[in-house]
Formats: structure tokens, C-alpha cells, sequence
């Protein structure tokens, strides 16, 4: 089976949605799929939670998020929202959610 990792930087919103549309529609082909949002795209999940997103919900749902990063939600100032999500704080790499993990495993990353 084929693993993907998006592994999400920008803080554009329309650009996101596209990685939850790729992630979505991989996912529903059976490849392997997880997300990290690492970057200025960590002030993404709680604008995407607030508006109950429809992509987003099913991304939730299907157990797509792998993470946010630790350092990037402290330093622009989400850490308590984005941590009151419940979703993975991820730190193994210097503060910062790595790809390390991911490569080691088969996964194949996409960065957007």
C-alpha cells in the first residue's frame, strides 16, 4: 500500500483545502494518508474547526491529522487553541514536527 504524508507549511486557506481534497480522495483509494501542519498552517485547524468544515470533519474522522507543530503553534500564538483541539503536539524535531518518522516508514511527502 502507498503512504503519503502531506506535510502542510502555507496558511492559505484555499491551499489547504486541497491537501484535505488530495488527502480525502487518496485516503478513499486505500493509499496510506497523514497530514501535519507545520508552518504558518498551524492557524489553520481552529478556523477550520470553528467553521465546521465539511473536509476538514472527514479528515478528523478518518484519523488524517497526524499532528501540529509544537513550536510553530507557541511561536504565532496558537498553542492553547490548537492544543484544546485535542490533536497531536508534535516536537521530534527540535521543537518542530519532523519527517523523519514518516520517511523511515515508506511514506512518501508531499510539502505544500
Amino acid at each position: 500500500m502507498k503512504k503519503v504524508l502531506f506535510y502542510a507549511m502555507t496558511g492559505e486557506k484555499m491551499c489547504f483545502q486541497h491537501v484535505l481534497m488530495n488527502a480525502l480522495d487518496l485516503h478513499n483509494a486505500g493509499f496510506e494518508v497523514k497530514i501535519i501542519f507545520e508552518g504558518a498552517s498551524v492557524k489553520l485547524p481552529s478556523v477550520l474547526n470553528e467553521e465546521n468544515d465539511p473536509l476538514f470533519g472527514k479528515a478528523l474522522e478518518a484519523g488524517l491529522i497526524a499532528g501540529i507543530c509544537f513550536a510553530c503553534s507557541k511561536v504565532m500564538g496558537v498553542f492553547e487553541v490548537n492544543h484544546a483541539l485535542g490533536l497531536p503536539m508534535l516536537d521530534d524535531m527540535y521543537g518542530h514536527a519532523g519527517m523523519k518518522p514518516y520517511l523511515a516508514d515508506g511514506y512518501e511527502v508531499v510539502s505544500i
